[in-house]
């Protein structure tokens, strides 16, 4: 019989399991404790006229809210396409021999990812004013398109190194062995594969893109031009109720949620392959 077989039950101390048990069991009672005090002190009826007013949900979809959707999807895509050229671009360039290169994509990738986008998007609302000759094409697309891109390459060129960097150098060894240049060994061996390895972090900047493309009101667009926010945020102020700005955020729900289950579907399929 050991020391330990004389100590009384009730004196030991709880094991692991039993003290993660205790502690689970105090949470779950606290968020119900805070549920309930929740439900029983709010006013209901006040938050329902405030956010989720049926007369302003239906006036939200009469009034332009699916063109906003529209513009939304509208402006995140081009962006993507930009920020994925870009980034494409600037991984190649960090990764590059020349050094000049390697510096130039450095110095964009640690400014632009270290800068907040709203700052661009100030940057670009002022550049009539620095150049007066200055058109942008597809205004305001291509101001939108550009400010949001540019930001995107950025964070999408680390995302791109890291996978062609983990594509096997033992492909590409072979592919110059048969004679390949280094340009079309990249273009046929190394970024198809680094494509497939990154598409779940591409999907995260996809969906990061979406949420950003709210800061478009900052560069002044008619209404004709408003995203989900803009057009919310103008509806709001224009009833004094928050429910139109309620109403865009949840259709931010329907084009992120989806993209957040391909995100997830993707990592599955990656973790099967490998």
């Amino acid at each position: 019989m050991t020391a330990t077989d004389t100590i009384p039950d009730r004196r030991r101390g709880l094991s692991p399991r039993q003290r993660a048990r205790r502690s689970r069991g105090i949470q779950y009672a606290v968020l119900i404790v805070i549920v309930v005090v929740a439900a029983f002190t709010a006013n209901w009826g006040q938050i329902v006229d405030v956010f989720f007013s049926a007369k302003f949900i239906k006036e939200s979809f009469t009034s332009g809210l699916p063109g906003a959707f529209v513009k939304t999807l509208e402006y995140t895509a081009g962006a993507f396409v930009i920020g994925l050229l870009g980034g494409t671009l600037l991984a190649l360039m960090r990764l590059s021999r020349v050094a000049p290169y390697r510096w130039f994509a450095t110095a964009y990738i640690e400014f632009f990812r270290g800068l907040p986008a709203i700052v661009v998007f100030v940057a670009f609302s002022l550049l009539p004013l620095a150049f007066e000759n200055l058109v942008i094409p597809f205004d305001p697309y291509g101001t939108v398109w550009l400010a949001l891109g540019i930001v995107a390459a950025a964070y999408m060129a680390e995302v791109i190194r890291a996978g062609i960097q983990a594509v096997p150098r033992g492909q590409v060894e072979a592919a110059r062995s048969l004679g390949m240049p280094p340009g079309l060994a990249t273009r046929k061996i190394v970024l198809p594969q680094a494509f497939r390895i990154v598409l779940p972090p591409l999907a995260n900047d996809l969906i990061l893109l979406v949420k950003d493309s709210s800061l478009v009101f900052i560069i002044g667009t008619t209404a004709a031009d408003y995203e989900l926010t803009g057009f919310g945020r103008d509806l709001a102020n224009t009833a004094s109720n928050l429910t139109p700005l309620v109403t865009a955020g949840f259709c931010y729900l329907i084009i992120t949620l989806p993209l957040g289950l391909l995100v997830r579907w993707l990592e599955a399929k990656a973790a099967r392959a490998n």
